[in-house]
């Protein structure tokens, strides 16, 4: 009886997971005044609901924003499901903050459709975006966060990126978005889509089984850790480690390059199982700095380039179709097989292969 009692008078005091239903009428206005012990938001109130304006995030432990299958339509200068961030400051403070942003049938419109800053472990899973104006989702400063079943069309400018913050006191060495992870998602470029995916100042990021198709893009994946988005010198940022991209498909062609590679010299960029679809007029790879690994690429056009824009580049080639070889440098010192020497940097005008190493071809 004691214990029941004890028991009974704890009872007030005890927390409970509470559910809300998104009203039609004013989504931004509801998130702004979202009560402290929402668990979970679900948009089941109507198929379609219309949003003009910002979705600003409260801080959370956890706040599961369940689409329910609805589709949300952003006005043109909604930034989607955002935080607001003065500065760094700000953001370390609340970086413990996280969010599960699933089960939309679509989100429609927009500069951006998921802004999320300063965030630890949140998951963004089961969405269709379309039409941004800017990104479909943009990372800054989100640590371990996940991509699942993600699938962008038609992004305008670019559709995924994964970067540090960059707020008042934020830099390229406090605010990354170490560790993200995107899985199965794909990107349905338009004709004036820039980068497919874009992973800057990140270390530990990780792309598997991935898509990029549609029209031609600039590039299907950018990566780069230079400071001040200095992409004509190599990468200097000394806190990003590693990189990892594997099963990768690519339905399309690149203006530019198909992937951009300038990461820090002691960085291990290993990239795995990627497969090009067609002819390529543009590089397949861009290279400016990083331990590039290649590795498990089972076709290999003979007019696929990796260009490089260094005289020395670090890379390993192992176990990729044979058509993939580097021979003896040829072509006044510009070429070696599937390596070419372009757009080379000062300095930089002879191609070495000192540190460009082929082993285990398939025939």
């Amino acid at each position: 009886m004691r214990m029941f009692i004890s028991l009974v008078a704890l009872a007030p005091i005890l927390a409970c997971a509470k559910d809300y239903v998104v009203p039609m009428s004013d989504v931004a206005g509801f998130f702004a005044t979202l009560p402290k012990d929402a668990t979970r938001v679900s948009f089941s109130a109507a198929a379609v609901y219309k949003c003009n304006t910002d979705i600003v995030l409260p801080d959370a432990q956890l706040l599961v924003i369940d689409g329910a299958g609805a589709k949300l339509v952003l006005g043109p200068n909604s930034n989607g499901f955002t935080r607001a961030i003065k500065d760094q400051k700000d953001a370390l403070a609340r970086v413990g903050s996280r969010y599960a942003i699933r089960d939309f049938a679509a989100i429609e419109g927009g500069k951006k459709a998921i802004d999320l800053k300063a965030t630890l472990g949140s998951v963004i899973e089961n969405v269709r975006f379309v039409g941004q104006s800017e990104a479909a989702i943009d990372l800054r400063f989100c640590l371990m966060a996940r991509m699942s079943n993600v699938l962008v069309t038609n992004p305008k400018a670019r559709g995924i990126v994964v970067r540090q913050g960059d707020w008042p006191g934020a830099s390229w060495s406090n605010s990354q978005s170490n560790h993200t992870v995107l899985e199965q998602c794909r990107v349905y470029c338009t004709a004036t889509t820039t980068q497919a995916f874009s992973v800057l100042h990140s270390s530990g990021v990780r792309l598997t089984d991935c898509i990029s198709e549609g029209a031609p893009c600039d590039h299907d994946l950018f990566l780069s850790a230079a400071i001040d988005g200095r992409e004509d010198q190599p990468a200097r940022n000394t806190v990003v480690k590693q990189f990892a991209l594997s099963n990768f498909h690519v339905e399309h062609a690149a203006r530019k390059a198909s992937i951009h590679v300038n990461m820090p010299p002691r960085a291990a960029v290993d990239l795995s199982g990627i497969y090009w679809n067609g002819k390529m007029s543009a590089p397949v790879i861009d290279y400016i700095s990083g331990q590039l690994n290649l590795s498990s690429i089972g076709w290999w056009d003979d007019g696929f380039v990796i260009a490089s824009r260094v005289s020395a580049p670090r890379i390993s080639i192992d176990r990729c179709n044979a058509a993939l070889k580097v021979g003896a440098v040829m072509g006044g010192g510009k070429r070696a097989g599937a390596l070419q020497l372009r757009e080379p940097l000062p300095g930089n005008e002879v191609l070495k292969l000192d540190y460009v190493k082929v082993t285990r071809p398939s025939m």
